[in-house]
């Protein structure tokens, strides 16, 4: 296949927009990884019109994919986690073109993930982790409770995945057999809610009280990149917050996740007085006595 391919994939090359190309190819009958496609070409570029774009090509019974994507886009999917593929395509793929060595950096610094980057994805785990632990509670005890469920299949996936974070991972799409390795506490407690003979109230019930204790302890870690950030203004507005460059990715958990720390007393509020007589402008610092 790889021979058909090649001149496509060469004519990326030798534009100088292109940073790398790399071949990712099925490994077995029913792959998921590939999306059933038999290979991947994945070109990364500078800069292009679209993010992300993606030609599907056929040869005899044989399928493949080229996946043009932009250097930001491409950043952006390993800092969010939101293609979580991107993370295996790139670990078990072949590298077929390398200008000056960008592909092989990047590999490098995926495998040795230093700890500013884990600091960042630890962060927007927990304010995930946070939101979807809430909305489960407060459907829980108005007795919603198979959509109280489904929040806390996926709270636990997102505390499942900052554990792996934590450890010095990255979280892949088997993620549940990785915890299984790392942290057996998290894999248990699915298991529980999974395939426990209890009602599906008293799961939850349990559930909840655990969850809350594995919450509470990995709460300073989970919130360090966040409160690190804080620490840097003496207060805040939340359109400041929802606007700063390296705060702007929680913008979808961040009213949940302050509410959360000025429950746990790690954020204050600051009143600011306003035109109208007794309403104020409600602003946000990291408290004081943790300075």
């Amino acid at each position: 296949m790889e021979d058909i391919l090649r001149p496509i994939y060469q004519e990326r090359a030798s534009q100088l927009n292109t940073l790398g190309v790399l071949m990712v190819e099925k490994k077995q009958k029913l792959s998921h990884i590939t999306d059933s496609f038999d290979v991947i070409l994945l070109v990364v570029v500078k800069e292009a019109d679209q993010p992300l774009f993606i030609k599907h090509y056929s040869y005899n019974d044989k399928k493949a994919a080229m996946h043009i994507i932009t250097e930001p886009q491409l950043n952006e999917w390993l800092l969010l986690g939101t293609n979580r593929k991107i993370f295996e395509w790139l670990n078990d793929a072949r590298i077929l073109f390398d200008r000056n060595e960008y592909v092989a950096n990047l590999k490098t610094e995926l495998r040795e993930f230093p700890f500013n980057g884990r600091k960042i994805k630890m962060g927007l785990e927990f304010a995930k982790l946070i939101r979807r632990y809430v909305d489960g509670k407060a459907l829980f005890e108005s007795h919603q409770y198979l959509d109280a469920y489904n929040h806390v299949v996926h709270s636990l996936h997102h505390l499942a995945r900052l554990a792996v974070i934590e450890n010095g991972l990255h979280p892949e799409l088997t993620v549940w057999q990785q915890v299984k390795q790392i942290e057996p506490e998290i894999y248990k407690l699915y298991e529980e809610l999974v395939n426990s003979e209890e009602t599906l109230e008293k799961r939850l019930e349990l559930l909840f009280l655990a969850s809350e204790f594995m919450i509470h302890s990995r709460t300073n870690i989970g919130t360090m990149h966040f409160l690190e950030v804080l620490n840097g203004k003496e207060y805040w507005m939340f359109n400041e917050i929802m606007s700063d460059k390296e705060l702007s990715h929680y913008s979808v958990d961040l009213a949940v996740l302050l509410e959360y720390l000025i429950e746990k007393h790690l954020i204050e509020v600051v009143n600011i007085e306003t035109k109208g007589h007794g309403v104020f402008h409600r602003a946000y610092r990291l408290n004081k006595k943790l300075l």
